[in-house]
């Protein structure tokens, strides 16, 4: 003799069966940093701090005209359990140092000139920013022209306890998802 199920418990039994989507885990890359004899491995932030990797390029337009905010959010998330990187895509080295002196940018860069650890984000064309959880999960990603109010809300969202990005306004142009 079979059990026969009420609708709402049938529900419930299809509910429990669906799968579970889970967030994409970010690639594990290493960098060699520009002007430093250090290498940085993204490894080395899991548990602790919130990673956003910007893929840009000195031959880049809107890189050019998006630089001076980025350098302004990592100042504001400086010392917030927050790394900012940035990615040189295509670039010859000369170049991504001037596009760095240029914009007074003080996080962390280093040079990716095959494509090698942008490929593995599915890079697509610069600029290109990708937000990553203490977990090493993709939290957020932005092609093309961003919105730094936008990326902000996106680093906000894991950092527990933090303000609210509303107030930031930092020049980015439009968000994209």
């Amino acid at each position: 003799m079979g059990v026969r199920l009420g609708a709402g418990a049938t529900l419930v039994l299809l509910t429990l069966a669906l799968p579970v989507w889970a967030a994409a885990t970010a690639p594990a890359f290493t960098l060699r940093l520009l002007d430093q004899k250090k290498t940085f491995d993204s490894r080395s932030l899991l548990g602790k701090k919130v990673l956003v990797v910007r893929f840009q390029a000195s031959w880049c337009k809107v890189c050019v005209r998006e630089a001076p905010a980025f350098e302004r959010l990592y100042r504001e998330y400086k010392g917030r359990s927050v790394e900012f990187v940035a990615v040189q895509v295509q670039d010859a080295l000369a170049d991504a140092r001037k596009f760095l002196r240029a914009h007074r940018a003080s996080y962390l860069a280093g040079l990716d000139p095959d494509l090698r650890i942008a490929n593995r984000f599915g890079f697509k064309d610069a600029p290109e920013t990708v937000v990553i959880s203490q977990k090493g999960e993709i939290a957020a990603r932005f092609s093309g022209p961003s919105s730094a109010a936008e990326l902000a809300k996106a680093i906000d969202r894991l950092l527990p306890g933090r303000k609210k990005a509303d107030r930031l306004s930092h020049g980015f142009t439009r968000a994209v998802s």
